[in-house]
């Protein structure tokens, strides 16, 4: 019997089950890529220095050194590519996890540095247990296609909002499945009603896309580059990053209190 392994472009570096889900580390033997998989759905995939393949991920990147924030606090690792290019560019970084497995794993095979620091807590309740202010907090945490129900609610915008410094932003990573799909702009609303000055970054017409809502001192930020050129797949990065686009909210999406869905 051959294994699959021996047949497809990807090699198993790791595999393991923990109480949030299976996780699986693949190689690309091509290419090169690490990618990070959490049950069915793909989470991270990075050039072995670290460095992300996903746009969405260099848009965060740019827009968060836009901001000139120092302290980074970011709430879902994965592989933690984000976190790795943050550090490249000076940003003092914290992550935190729930799964600390995926800190590990994110340590050993996409290369997190050493210096970023990590907690294993689940986001609101790290925020809840910590004073300190941070300069900029991004969320980037999915339970499948969805950000758990509790770091998109009104209570956790407002302690994050406290936990910002003064001019400090938010930046919140969503999945949107078409133009239809109101769950970012439910989002934005609710950040909106936490005191946010709120923007979306969108790539309108695409289907099964990131929208990044971002909150605070947002209205001054550009049009994002790429700062961290990636050995694979960086022209194609470039021309994403080239269709996104700032918008505002949407009026027409459901009132904030009504239960997301996909369709």
């Amino acid at each position: 019997m051959m294994n699959l392994d021996d047949v497809s472009p990807l090699i198993t570096l790791a595999r393991t089950t923990t109480p949030f889900g299976e996780i699986t580390i693949f190689r690309n033997r091509e290419t090169g890529a690490v990618a990070y998989c959490h049950g069915d759905h793909y989470q991270s995939e990075a050039d072995p220095a670290g460095i992300s393949l996903a746009a969405y991920v260099h848009a965060l990147h740019a827009l968060v050194v836009q901001t000139q924030a120092h302290e980074v606090l970011m709430i879902g690792c994965a592989g933690g590519t984000l976190a790795t290019m943050l550090a490249a560019t000076g940003q003092a970084v914290t992550v935190v996890d729930i799964d600390p497995e995926a800190i590990r794993l994110a340590r050993q095979y996409f290369a997190l540095p050493p210096g970023v620091e990590c907690h294993a807590s689940e986001g609101q309740v790290f925020l809840e247990r910590s004073p300190h202010q941070f300069d900029a907090i991004v969320v980037d945490a999915f339970a499948g296609d969805s950000v758990p129900a509790n770091l998109r609610s009104p209570v956790f915008f407002r302690l994050a909002r406290e936990r910002l410094v003064p001019g400090g932003c938010l930046f919140f990573n969503m999945f949107v499945a078409h133009d239809l799909d109101a769950d970012a702009d439910r989002v934005a609303a609710l950040m909106a009603e936490a005191g946010f000055t709120v923007r979306l970054l969108d790539s309108p017409g695409r289907t099964e896309r990131n929208v990044i809502v971002m909150g605070g001192a947002v209205t001054g930020l550009t049009s994002p580059g790429i700062l961290l050129r990636p050995t694979i797949s960086a022209d194609d990065i470039v021309t994403e990053l080239a269709q996104m686009r700032f918008r505002s909210a949407r009026r027409r999406a459901a009132r904030a209190d009504e239960p997301a869905s996909k369709g």
